[in-house]
C-alpha cells in the first residue's frame, strides 16, 4: 500500500475533537488552545479534499457510502505522472495552511497532531518532488510485487465488499477503470524507463509470469469475473454478473493487459543490470531517503548495517542456548534451524488439506491470545480478524505475511493474509510468532486501537509509520513470551524471527548501499537464519523492489524496548505495563517523537506521585 494513500483515508463525519483523556501519564484533558478548532477544520478540510483522491482506501475503510458513495465505483484513472504532481502541489497546499497555525495558541495536544501530520506531509513529497517517484521506498512502477495487475484485482476481491446489486454494478465499473490503469501504468513504464527507472531483470520476469498468470483463464473463468459472480450468487443478487463481467475483461481488461505484458517484455533488454537500489540514477540519495522514511530516524546506511552485525550475534547467542537444550548441538545456529526445519514432525502436508489445517491452527493462536490480552492491555480490538492465503495469482511476488485493516464501519473484518505458495516454509514452531505479529497483540491490536481512538482525529487514526508498527509487532512477538504465547521449541521460533529482522538489517543495506548481488545477500541470509532458500529468495527480492522498508523492523522493535526499558527504571515499582501500552491510543508517529512522548508520560506519572505525596 502506498504510505501517501494509508495517511488519506479518513472521514470528516468521524473527526472528533483533538482533546484525549487516559490514565495517568497520558496526555491529559486540558482547555483547548485558542487555535485548537481552527487546527481541526484545517485537518478536516484537508481530509475532504484528500479523500476523493483515493477512492479505493475510502472502500478499505468502509467510507464510500452516504454522501461519499460514488467512490465506490471509482478508481483513480488520472495518468500517473499528472496524479504525482497534482498530489503533491496538494500535499505543499496542506503543509502551507497548516504551518499558518501558529503552535503558541495549540494545546499540547494539538501541538502533537500538528507536529506529527507535518512531518508525514514533508516527508509523503520528497519522493514526488525530489525524485519523480513514489516514494524512495517504492522507486519502481511496476515489479514482482508492485504495479496495478498486482494490486487492483486483490482489492477487488478482498475489499471491494458485495451485498447488493448496487454493489456488483460498481464492481463492474471499476474493473472497466482497471483496463485505463493498466494502459497509465504502461505509459507510466516506459517513461520511467526512459529515465532508468526499471526493476531488475529478474523483477521483470516474475512481474511478467504473474501478469501472464492472471491473463491466463478464458474472461468467463477469470478470478476477475468469479470474484463479483460468486459473490452476488452467494447474497442471492440477481443478474448475469459472470456474463457482463466477462465481457469487460475479454473487451477491456485482458487488451489493456496484453498491452501492457507487451510493453514490459519490450522494455526488459533495457534494464541496467544489478539488483540493489545503487543501480538508478540518484540510488545513493534515494536509498538515504528511503532508510529515514522506513525508520523515521537519521541513522546512516553503515550505522544500520553495523547494528545489525551485532544483533545477529547476540541473538544467535540465545538460539544456540535454546537449540542445545532440545538437543540440536550440531553446526551452526542457522544449519540447526535448517534442520529443525525439515524435521518430519514441524511440517504441514502441502496439499490444500495442510494448507486448510495450518490455517485452522493459526485461529487456534489467535483466539488463545486474546484470552492473555488483558494480563497487558487495558484498551482491547473490537474489530474482527480473518486469516486467509495470499491469491494464489501473486503468491510469487507477495511477502511471506501482511495484514490488512477492517473497515471503520465493521462491514468487512480486518485480515491476515499468509503466503502459502509453499507449506515448507512455515514448520510449525516459526507460525505463532507470525500470528503474534499479524494479528494479536501485533499490527491488529495497535491499528484497532488507533482507529477506533475516538480523541484522535482521523488523519492521525490511520496513518501508518512503518518503524512504529512493524516494531511494535516485533515488541509483540517478544511480549507474547512474557504472557506465556510459546510452548517449548516454539521460543525458537520467535528469537528466529527476530534473528531474521537483525539479518534484515544487514542484507538490506547489504543490497541497496554496499552492492552485494541478490545471490551474495540469499546465501548470506539462509545461512543466518535457516529459513527456506525459496522464502529467503522472494524476501531479498522484496529489499530489491522496496528498498529501505525491511529495516524499519528492528530498528523500531529496538525503540520500542529502549522506551520500555526507559520507563521502567524511572517508575520502578510503580511501573503498570497496561498503562504503558496505553501510548497506543495515542496514535502512531515517528520514532522520535513516541520516545519523546513516554518521556513525557514518565515526568507526569512522577510529578502527579510526588503532588500526592506533598
Amino acid at each position: 500500500m502506498d504510505r501517501r494513500e494509508f495517511l488519506w483515508t479518513g472521514s470528516a463525519a468521524l473527526c472528533l475533537p483533538l482533546l484525549s483523556g487516559g490514565p495517568a501519564g497520558a496526555l491529559t484533558l486540558q482547555a483547548a488552545g485558542s487555535d485548537d478548532a481552527a487546527l481541526n477544520a484545517t485537518f478536516e478540510r484537508i481530509f475532504q479534499e484528500q479523500v476523493r483522491a483515493f477512492p479505493t482506501f475510502a472502500t478499505s475503510l468502509g467510507l464510500d457510502k452516504g454522501e461519499l458513495a460514488p467512490l465506490r465505483s471509482r478508481l483513480d484513472t488520472r495518468p500517473i505522472a499528472q496524479a504525482r504532481r497534482e498530489e503533491a502541489g496538494r500535499t505543499d497546499k496542506f503543509i502551507g495552511w497548516l504551518e499558518a497555525i501558529p503552535e503558541a495558541g495549540l494545546s499540547d495536544t494539538a501541538k502533537l497532531n500538528r507536529e506529527v501530520v507535518l512531518w508525514d506531509l514533508k516527508i509523503g513529497n520528497v519522493g514526488p518532488k525530489r525524485f519523480d517517484i513514489s516514494n524512495p521506498q517504492s522507486p519502481y512502477q511496476v515489479s514482482q510485487q508492485d504495479g496495478a495487475y498486482f494490486s487492483i484485482p486483490d482489492f477487488l476481491h478482498s475489499a471491494h465488499t458485495i451485498d447488493t446489486a448496487a454493489d456488483a454494478e460498481a464492481y463492474l465499473s471499476r474493473l472497466e477503470q482497471f483496463a485505463t490503469v493498466l494502459d497509465n501504468e504502461t505509459a507510466e513504464t516506459r517513461r520511467q524507463a526512459e529515465r532508468g527507472f526499471l526493476p531488475p531483470g529478474w523483477s521483470l520476469d516474475l512481474a511478467l509470469k504473474q501478469m501472464q498468470a492472471l491473463r491466463a483463464p478464458a474472461a468467463e473463468q477469470s478470478s476477475m469475473t468469479d470474484s463479483v459472480a460468486s459473490r452476488a450468487a452467494a447474497k442471492n443478487i440477481a443478474g448475469d454478473w459472470r456474463g457482463r463481467a466477462a465481457r469487460i475483461v475479454a473487451d477491456k481488461v485482458y487488451p489493456a493487459l496484453d498491452r501492457e505484458i507487451a510493453g514490459v517484455t519490450a522494455l526488459r533488454p533495457t534494464t541496467a543490470p544489478g539488483d540493489g537500489i545503487w543501480r538508478v540514477p540518484n540510488g545513493d540519495a534515494i536509498y538515504a531517503a528511503a532508510l529515514a522514511e522506513a525508520t523515521t530516524t537519521n541513522y546512516t546506511a553503515d550505522e544500520i548495517h553495523e547494528i545489525g552485525i551485532q544483533q545477529v550475534a547476540e541473538i544467535s547467542a540465545d538460539l544456540d542456548k535454546i537449540l542445545r537444550s532440545a538437543g540440536l548441538t550440531s553446526g551452526t545456529v542457522g544449519e540447526r534451524l535448517t534442520a529443525l526445519n525439515e524435521r518430519p514432525e514441524q511440517l504441514y502436508p502441502n496439499t490444500d488439506a495442510g494448507r486448510e489445517r495450518l490455517i485452522a491452527d493459526l485461529n487456534e493462536d489467535v483466539e488463545a491470545m486474546y484470552a492473555k490480552l488483558p494480563q497487558a492491555f487495558a484498551t482491547l480490538p473490537k474489530q474482527p480478524l480473518e486469516i486467509r492465503r495470499v491469491p494464489v495469482e501473486i503468491q510469487d511476488g507477495a511477502s511471506n505475511g501482511y495484514y490488512r485493516q477492517a473497515t471503520l464501519d465493521g462491514s468487512r473484518p480486518a485480515i491476515y493474509f499468509i503466503n502459502l505458495k509453499s507449506t515448507g516454509d512455515w514448520p510449525k514452531y516459526s507460525l505463532p510468532a507470525l500470528t503474534y505479529h499479524e494479528g494479536v497483540p501485533g499490527h491488529h491490536l495497535q491499528l484497532s486501537i488507533a482507529q477506533l481512538a475516538g480523541d484522535l482525529p482521523m488523519l492521525r487514526r490511520i496513518a501508518f509509520y512503518s518503524a512504529y508498527g512493524e516494531g511494535w509487532a516485533l515488541y509483540a512477538e517478544q511480549l507474547a513470551e512474557q504472557l506465556g504465547g510459546y510452548n517449548g521449541i516454539e521460543r525458537a521460533g520467535y528469537l528466529q524471527s527476530f534473528l531474521f529482522r537483525a539479518e534484515r538489517l544487514v542484507v538490506d543495506t547489504g543490497l541497496n548501499h554496499k552492492r552485494w548481488t541478490r545471490e551474495q545477500a540469499t546465501d548470506h541470509m539462509v545461512a543466518a537464519t535457516g529459513f527456506a532458500r525459496p522464502r529467503v529468495q522472494r524476501e531479498i527480492e522484496r529489499y530489491c523492489a522496496s528498498p529501505g522498508q525491511a529495516c524499519s523492523y528492528k530498528i523500531g522493535h529496538l525503540a520500542w524496548l529502549r522506551a520500555r526499558q526507559k520507563a521502567q527504571a524511572a517508575l520502578g515499582s510503580r511501573f503498570d505495563l497496561r498503562e504503558f501500552h496505553e501510548i497506543l491510543r495515542e496514535g502512531a508517529m515517528p520514532l522520535t517523537i513516541l520516545e519523546r512522548r513516554i518521556d513525557e508520560r514518565v515526568k507526569a506519572k512522577l510529578a502527579g506521585g510526588a503532588a500526592e505525596r506533598g
